[in-house]
Formats: structure tokens, sequence, C-alpha cells
């Protein structure tokens, strides 16, 4: 699937990616991925895909059923010569709707191989601090 595309840095690979959901076409955002058995997409639902046809699959479901606009921000990022993992924080826009949706916490894991970069993971789950906020709050102080 990832056809003659090749991707210099995991940020390419993560643009091309954001711009396939901003354009809703499935066929260019599996261009991202790396065509690998063990490729991983887990949406926020907490549905883990396997395999690049029902990742290709889940994603036709999404752009047949919803618009969507995400706005992605990094948070941190960290590089070998291999492999490179993203977290970012998303903010979902569905359709007309200008209220945010979110926000979600997703986890990027790129692979270099013989053909550039390509996504091989990608977890996106619901945002929910407020077990942060609880650990903030209880007194650390230990007898």
């Amino acid at each position: 699937m990832s056809g003659s595309t090749a991707f210099a840095s995991p940020e390419d690979v993560e643009q091309a990616f954001y711009e396939a959901i901003a354009e809703r076409d499935a066929d260019r955002l599996m261009r991202v991925w790396a065509e690998d058995e063990e490729a991983l997409c887990v949406h926020p639902t907490g549905i883990r895909l396997l395999g690049l046809a029902p990742i290709r699959e889940s994603w036709r479901s999404i752009f047949a059923n919803a618009r969507l606009r995400v706005q992605p921000e990094p948070v941190a990022n960290w590089h070998s010569t291999v492999i490179a993992i993203h977290h970012l924080t998303e903010t979902l826009f569905v359709g007309d709707d200008p209220s945010p949706h979110g926000p979600l916490y997703v986890t990027h894991v790129y692979v270099r191989g013989s053909h550039g970069w390509r996504l091989v993971s990608r977890h996106a789950s619901a945002a929910d601090d407020s077990h942060q906020a609880m650990a903030e709050a209880v007194p650390h102080t230990l007898h």
C-alpha cells in the first residue's frame, strides 16, 4: 500500500497522516502505514485493530460517517535511527459543530525501513486528567 511515497522523516509521515484525515482519503492515509502484518491502530473507542485491512476499513467507515477536523499538538518526541515515538494531543471538530471534542492523547510509533519512515502503531484514547488531579491532591508525606 505504500506505493512510491517515500517519507524522509517521522514528521513528514505525521503531516501526510493529518492531511489525509483532512481530505477524508483512506487510501492516502494508508500510504503512511508500514506494510507490516503487526501494524496496530487503537481508536479512542478502545477497539484494537491489527493489520492493514482492518485499519483501512475502520478509517473508510470513519470518513463515510463523519467529517472530522483534527488539530494535533505535539507533546513529546523520541527518535533513534530506526524508530520514533511521538506523543500528541488531538482536538477534534465534527461536521460543522464549532465545539471541540476531546482532547485525545495519541501515541504514534514510526519505523524507518528501506522505503523511508512509516507509521506502525497509533494509539488514541480520551484524555482523563481527573486521576492526575486526584493524585496531586493526596498528601505525599510518608511517616
